[in-house]
């Protein structure tokens, strides 16, 4: 019992201890980030998600005798202000920094690097580029409205309620690649930047990509170098895989035609609001989803039905039949998985043979292309490199 004051004269009260005041607890993640000094060596560093970026200079000055305002660091095409944290600049476990230095001087380069607060990198008219980590080119694919895609349904009563699902769309990805070395499949991908001259990551952008040309058409952007002894100024985009942590030397096959479908546009032919979605560049930017995609290949491939373009190899158009929507980009038919990709694979070859005025060993289990010579009526499947049974025919 405890004597209320202020209560008045004689009055009592039960007064309960004070309820803890619960305390939001902010966690921070312990992460390796590679840091590349002046273009030449790596080295991991240990940090927390919190470090500021001149915490990271800090460090990184330590280790190299160098005064830290004299450092800069740049990720992703662009220079990274003192005040961010590592967090704040999306960087994730294992990311590669790099970390040039230069004296302050009054030349162009040093006066538009600011150290404390980096703008853009040229002096004039424009905005500074958003990191690549957040470029979403999906708008610049997609169409702007869905009315009339559905136009080969075959049932166009399925559920309304499933086809606008929000529960039903994974996490938001900008892009997809094909992965080349862990994956061997297709996976969200990492947009990244260099210099087209030296080919290293020093280069920060003028201002960031707004379309797939901006990306696809090397030199179309530029910015400028900070390596050393370089002054480069065009921009080459490149992709990794977002899956694994990766090498400087690791990128990965841009699929261009695969993106979020942040319109929430119903696939052409199951009229599902999938995510994500496959942009056919016909006219019409008819969308799929990947599931449908993945039964069109491996249907057309089946009725050995993909069309030979001279440049581009065996491909396939807008599911709509559209005029000049061939896709361009073949790793896209990665999305048909290893086994039915090999088929597609052995059907190029095959399809060649047979244009070519060859034939295809008859041998069960063979199927080996055979070119034989003019008015020869007898050949010999010649094994050679895992093909032909050595029968003749």
């Amino acid at each position: 019992m405890r004597r209320a004051r202020g209560l008045g004269a004689g009055l009592c009260a039960c007064v309960s201890p004070p309820t803890p005041v619960l305390r939001a607890t902010t966690y921070f993640v312990t992460m390796i980030v590679f840091v590349r000094f002046n273009s030449s060596h790596g080295f991991p560093v240990e940090v927390d998600s919190d470090t500021s970026i001149f915490q990271l200079k800090e460090v990184v000055a330590k280790r190299q005798g160098v005064p830290a305002d004299q450092l800069h660091v740049i990720f992703a095409g662009k220079e990274l202000r003192n005040d961010l944290t590592l967090q704040n600049c999306d960087l994730e476990q294992q990311s590669m920094v790099h970390v040039v230095q230069r004296a302050q001087r009054n030349d162009q380069k040093g006066d538009e690097a600011n150290q404390n607060n980096p703008g853009p990198s040229r002096k004039g008219p424009g905005r500074e580029p958003e990191s690549l980590t957040r470029v979403d080119l999906s708008s610049s694919i997609l169409p702007a409205y869905s009315i009339g895609l559905a136009v080969i349904l075959d049932n166009e009563d399925k559920d309304a309620s499933h086809k606008a699902g929000d529960s039903d769309i994974p996490t938001y990805n900008s892009f997809y690649v094909f992965c080349k070395g862990v994956c061997q499949s297709i996976q969200p991908g990492k947009l990244r930047v260099r210099c087209s001259t030296c080919k290293q990551a020093t280069l920060t952008l003028d201002q960031g990509p707004s379309c797939w040309d901006d990306v696809l058409i090397p030199n179309r952007m530029s910015g400028i170098c900070h390596s050393l002894d370089c002054d480069g100024i065009g921009a080459e985009f490149y992709f990794k895989c977002g899956a694994h942590p990766t090498s400087a030397n690791e990128t990965s096959v841009a699929l261009n035609l695969i993106t979020t479908n942040s319109r929430k546009i119903s696939c052409i032919t199951c009229t599902d609001v999938r995510n994500p979605v496959l942009v056919f560049q016909c006219i019409h930017r008819h969308v799929i989803c990947l599931d449908c995609f993945h039964l069109y290949c491996v249907t057309r491939l089946n009725d050995r039905q993909f069309i030979h373009d001279p440049m581009l190899g065996y491909s396939l158009p807008c599911v709509a039949g559209c005029p000049d929507s061939l896709i361009k980009e073949l790793h896209h038919f990665r999305i048909l998985g290893e086994e039915q990709y090999n088929r597609y694979q052995s059907y190029g070859a095959e399809e060649w043979v047979l244009q070519m005025g060859g034939v295809l060993c008859p041998s069960p289990g063979c199927g080996a292309g055979l070119l034989p010579e003019p008015g020869v009526r007898k050949i010999t499947c010649e094994p050679s490199n895992g093909l032909g049974c050595g029968e003749r025919h």
